[in-house]
C-alpha cells in the first residue's frame, strides 16, 4: 500500500473511528452500522486503491480475526462490538504489519485505560456526566484503543513512503 493509498483510507475511516470511540465511551456500544461502514470502505475504496490480489488476500484477515476475537468475547475479555470492529478493521492491515499493530494496540490500550481512569476521577468527568463508561465498574470501552490503533496504523503507513 502506498502512502497516498493509506492517506485516502485514513481519511475515509477516521470519521468511523471517531464515531466508534465516542459511542463506546458514551454508551459502551459499537454500532453495527459503524462496523458495516468500515467493511464497505475496504470493499469499495480498497478495491480501487490496492492491487486486486492484495485486496482479495486481505479479506482472509476478517474471518480469522473474527474467530479469534469471538474467543475473547466468549471468555468475557471483550464485547461483541469490539470483536466485530476488530474483524472489520483487519483487512486494512498487511499481514507483515501485525506485530506493529499488536504493539500499537497494547500501547493505546494502556494509554486509553489510564486516561479514562484518571479523567473519571477528576472534574473532567463533569464535562460528559452521562457517559455510560464512567459507571460500568471494571469494564473498559475497548472501542477507543481499537479505533485509535487503526487510525495510527494507517497514519504510520501514510508517513512511511
Amino acid at each position: 500500500m502506498t502512502a497516498a493509498d493509506a492517506t485516502l483510507l485514513l481519511l475515509a475511516v477516521l470519521p468511523i473511528c471517531l464515531w466508534v470511540a465516542w459511542s463506546d465511551l458514551a454508551f459502551m456500544l459499537i454500532p453495527n452500522a459503524a462496523v458495516a461502514a468500515l467493511v464497505l470502505i475496504y470493499l469499495c475504496l480498497g478495491l480501487v486503491l490496492l492491487p486486486p490480489d492484495v485486496w482479495a488476500w486481505r479479506w482472509i484477515n476478517l474471518p480469522v480475526t473474527l474467530l479469534l476475537s469471538l474467543g475473547l468475547y466468549a471468555t468475557g475479555q471483550m464485547g461483541a462490538g469490539d470483536a466485530k470492529f476488530l474483524a472489520a478493521a483487519a483487512p486494512f492491515v498487511w499481514w507483515g504489519d501485525w506485530p506493529l499493530v499488536c504493539l500499537l494496540l497494547s500501547g493505546t490500550m494502556l494509554l486509553c485505560w489510564a486516561l479514562h481512569r484518571i479523567a473519571g476521577r477528576t472534574p473532567l468527568r463533569r464535562l460528559v456526566p452521562g457517559w455510560r463508561s464512567w459507571s460500568v465498574g471494571n469494564r473498559f470501552p475497548l472501542g477507543v484503543p481499537l479505533a485509535l490503533t487503526l487510525a495510527l496504523y494507517l497514519l504510520l503507513v501514510a508517513m512511511g513512503d
